[in-house]
């Protein structure tokens, strides 16, 4: 595909890969049974929908076409289960399709668009992916709006300033939502919410909760301060310790977490109302901040609760 063609927008919304070739190709493999019986095999890693899907990895292609991917069958199940009207493709390998069958079910229950791939086909798409891919439109949470919704009625929210690890933004994401947090801030100046290390860290959490962005750090402070919130801040410099603060606690709070090299800058430290240490009791220096965002988190819901 030459770099002038224009995307479809429904290209992967559609079930027939391609059209019927002039002169018919090799006879074409279907599934004999299960499920899936008599669903064709996309054997094709040459393929337009293959480059396209495999495209999504790139940031401009996920801007552009406002979709992304969701790799691996636990962020897959969450998608179809929670987000299924934004799901616009499911691919599952033959292997998968016996592991995992229950997804299969469930998109062809929702109405999805489900296709079996081959092994190459599937490698072609992704690597990450362990045999179970989707295509997710976005609908992401943007802006003071988005993040107003978000706030009302919250307890326990997770303010990221400056994630720019995938991995450990993901990781937090997932952490907050198992900790029963309301929502996700990811400020201005954090990494993409919908590249595919957050979206594969995060375990199908992207679609339990709101995660909102493109919001200033200040602004979010401020919104979660009119919302109710206590304000407070993880950080080794603290005055109150994590474990000795059960007053504090108690009230509903917005955790200011900070970057995974430098912590939280002092301008922010001096947002928060309160700024709180956790104890490192062994020779550690410090613990991995998506490590502190789950201590920090889980700690405020048992108060809170």
């Amino acid at each position: 595909m030459s770099p002038s063609t224009p995307f479809d927008p429904d290209e992967l919304l559609r079930d027939d890969e391609e059209q019927a070739p002039a002169v018919r190709g090799p006879r074409r493999r279907t599934i004999g049974e299960g499920p899936a019986a008599g669903r064709e095999i996309l054997t094709n890693t040459a393929s337009t929908r293959v480059a396209r899907v495999a495209g999504l990895a790139r940031r401009s292609a996920r801007s552009k076409h406002r979709r992304f991917l969701v790799e691996g069958p636990q962020g897959v199940r969450e998608a179809v289960r929670f987000s299924q009207e934004r799901v616009l493709d499911v691919y599952l390998t033959e292997v998968a399709l016996e592991r995992h069958s229950e997804i299969w079910q469930e998109a062809q229950d929702a109405g999805l668009y489900a296709h079996v791939v081959s092994g190459p086909v599937m490698e072609a798409m992704s690597r990450d992916a362990q045999g179970v891919l989707a295509v997710v439109a976005m609908d992401e949470a943007t802006g003071s709006e988005a993040l107003a919704r978000a706030l009302e009625g919250a307890r326990l929210v997770a303010v990221l300033a400056e994630a720019q690890d995938p991995g450990n933004a993901g990781t937090m994401i997932r952490a907050a939502d198992a900790a029963g947090a309301d929502a996700v801030i990811l400020a201005r100046g954090s990494v993409e919410a919908t590249s595919p290390k957050v979206v594969r860290a995060s375990a199908g959490s992207l679609f339990h909760l709101p995660v909102v962005t493109g919001v200033a750090l200040d602004d979010a402070v401020d919104a979660v301060r009119a919302a109710g919130l206590t304000v407070l801040a993880a950080d080794a410099r603290g005055d109150f310790d994590l474990f000795e603060a059960g007053d504090l606690l108690a009230a509903p709070s917005a955790w200011l977490l900070g970057n995974e090299a430098h912590g939280l800058p002092p301008e922010a430290l001096g947002l928060a109302d309160a700024v709180v240490s956790i104890p490192v009791y062994g020779k550690a220096e410090s613990l991995n901040v998506a490590a502190a965002a789950a201590l920090c988190l889980y700690t405020s819901a048992r108060a809170v609760r």
